[in-house]
């Protein structure tokens, strides 16, 4: 059979917002904003599934789980991503290796990348040292520099298997 790979690039942004939970990667982050959206605004997942998506030609995030959809309102985006990789499955394809950074100033997220990785890699069923996730500031500039928000970016291989 011969080899064929796929390469999916994701990226996604939300804006702070007052009264909501920090959810990076699955994982709660303790800090004074949450990140605003239809869906638990997962920034870090959202740019993992359309990298996914993506490497498949299968669309958008917003194509599968659309933001005006009331049944993903406050959706669990461990959840999205589960579904997501069904379709990547579904297709015969599994994952070579994930890379992410997350763009933001604060909070720190060193303390919490082990924890988001192990819950990428049972999320996705893959070797944890098939998941990389790096975070950076700006040097405080642009809206992320300002603390406005977090972006986050996703490169995925995922290789045919049937």
């Amino acid at each position: 059979m011969k080899k064929d790979f796929r390469i999916g690039n994701g990226f996604d942004v939300h804006a702070f917002a007052e009264k909501r939970k920090l959810i990076i990667g699955g994982i709660e982050i303790p800090f004074e904003k949450g990140l605003a959206g239809h869906s638990d605004a997962d920034v870090l997942l959202h740019a993992i599934c359309d990298a996914l998506l993506g490497s498949l030609a299968l669309g958008d995030i917003g194509k599968h789980f659309p933001d005006n959809d009331p049944k993903f309102k406050d959706a669990n985006s461990v959840s999205l991503l589960s579904e997501v990789y069904k379709m990547i499955e579904s297709k015969g394809y599994k994952i070579g290796n994930l890379d992410a950074v997350l763009m933001l100033q604060r909070p720190k997220i060193s303390p919490y990348v082990e924890k988001i990785r192990e819950k990428i890699s049972s999320t996705l069923n893959v070797d944890i040292d098939k998941i990389s996730i790096k975070a950076t500031t700006t040097e405080k500039l642009g809206f992320t520099g300002r603390e406005e928000g977090i972006a986050a970016m996703a490169t995925v291989l995922v290789t045919k298997v049937k």
